[in-house]
C-alpha cells in the first residue's frame, strides 16, 4: 500500500499566554444560541442534485426533486448557513459563530452523528429551522506547557420544520488549533477497517468544480476548499480540501442507494485524513449486522479519509 505523507513543517511560536487561555475560559462559559431558518427551495435541491456524483445523472438518468417529498439524507448539510458580511468573516473566509477566540482559528471539521426522526421528516419545498447551541467544549494539549493546545467544539442542532417537532437532531464538531502551532501532515494509520471485502463501493473525484458548487451551496468561503495557495503554503497540505460535509454526505447517499427497503436512523462519522481535490474516492460499506452499515472513504493511496457509521430500521 502506498502511502502519501505531507510536508511537516517546523513549529511555529507558540501562543499560550495566561490572558489567551483566560479569554478562552470565558468564551467556554458564556451562553450562546443561532438560530436560523432555510427553506427547501426546488430549485436549490436541483443544484444539489447536479453537484453530488450519485444524483447528477452520469449513472443514472437525471430525476429533478419533488416537492413535499422527504429530504434526502444528510442533505440539509448544504442549508441553514450564517449570512455574514464579508468584512465580518475571519481572515481564512469563515465565520465566527461557535468559533472560540484567538489564537485557536484554525479550524478543522472532525465529524459529528445525525438522528432522524422519520416520522416528521424534512420536506422538499418547505421551510425549517435550525436552532443552534454549544453541546460541548473540550481541551486537549493544554497541560504539556501549550505547546500543541487543541480546543474541540460540539454543536447540538435540532431541524424542524416550522410549527412541527425536531426532524433531526445533529451533533457536529470541530477542532480548533492554535494559529501559533507547528503543521504537521502526517498521515494518520485507521486500524478498525474491515479486512473482509466491501459488499459495495462507489467511486468518484470530487474536483475543483465540485469543490466550487458545494461551496456556493453551503455558502462557505472557507480558503482552504477554494485557495491552491493558501492550502499549499498557509496549510501545508498537497492540494485543496474536500469538504468535511460533502463526504458525510456521500457515505449516506452510497449507504442509502444499496439499502433502498430501509430507512436510516443515525449515523456517526469521523474524518480520519483530509480528503485531496482531485484524487480518485471511493466509498466502501459493510454490513455488520441486519441493522448497521460500516462505511469508510479511501483515496487512490489507500489512504482513510473517513468513516461512518449507519443504523437503519
Amino acid at each position: 500500500m502506498i502511502r502519501t505523507v505531507f510536508t511537516q513543517f517546523p513549529k511555529r511560536r507558540c501562543y499560550s499566554t495566561t490572558d489567551s487561555f483566560a479569554e478562552l475560559d470565558k468564551w467556554i462559559n458564556s451562553p450562546k444560541q443561532l438560530i436560523l431558518s432555510d427553506a427547501f427551495h426546488i430549485e436549490r435541491m436541483s443544484d444539489l442534485y447536479i453537484t453530488i456524483p450519485t444524483r447528477d445523472g452520469t449513472r443514472a438518468p437525471f430525476k429533478e426533486p419533488q416537492t413535499s417529498t422527504p429530504l434526502g439524507y444528510g442533505h440539509h448539510l448544504a442549508f441553514f448557513h450564517p449570512r455574514k458580511s464579508e468584512n465580518h468573516l475571519r481572515p481564512d473566509g469563515t465565520e465566527n459563530d461557535f468559533c472560540p477566540p484567538a489564537p485557536f482559528t484554525r479550524r478543522m471539521w472532525a465529524g459529528g452523528k445525525m438522528i432522524w426522526n422519520n416520522d416528521s421528516p424534512l420536506t422538499i419545498g418547505g421551510r425549517a429551522i435550525a436552532n443552534c447551541t454549544i453541546g460541548s467544549v473540550g481541551k486537549k494539549g493544554f497541560t504539556d506547557g501549550g505547546k500543541s493546545p487543541k480546543v474541540f467544539v460540539t454543536q447540538k442542532i435540532e431541524l424542524s420544520m416550522l410549527g412541527k417537532e425536531p426532524s433531526i437532531i445533529e451533533e457536529r464538531s470541530h477542532v480548533y488549533l492554535s494559529s501559533a502551532a507547528g503543521v504537521d501532515r502526517t498521515i494518520r494509520e485507521v486500524k478498525d477497517i474491515p479486512s473482509s471485502p466491501p459488499d459495495f463501493s462507489f467511486t468518484y473525484t470530487p474536483t475543483m468544480i465540485t469543490l466550487f458548487r458545494f461551496s456556493a451551496l453551503m455558502f462557505n468561503a472557507h480558503h482552504i476548499h477554494l485557495d491552491q495557495e493558501y492550502a499549499q503554503k498557509k496549510q501545508g497540505y498537497p492540494e485543496r480540501l474536500v469538504h468535511g460535509p460533502l463526504t458525510a454526505m456521500m457515505l449516506l447517499e452510497i449507504a442509502s442507494l444499496n439499502n433502498p427497503d430501509r430507512t436510516i436512523k443515525s449515523f456517526e462519522y469521523r474524518a480520519r485524513n483530509p480528503v485531496i481535490v482531485n484524487q480518485p474516492s471511493t466509498i466502501n460499506g459493510v454490513k455488520k449486522d441486519g441493522n448497521t452499515v460500516f462505511l469508510w472513504c479511501v483515496d487512490g493511496d489507500g489512504v482513510v479519509g473517513m468513516t461512518g457509521l449507519v443504523h437503519l430500521v
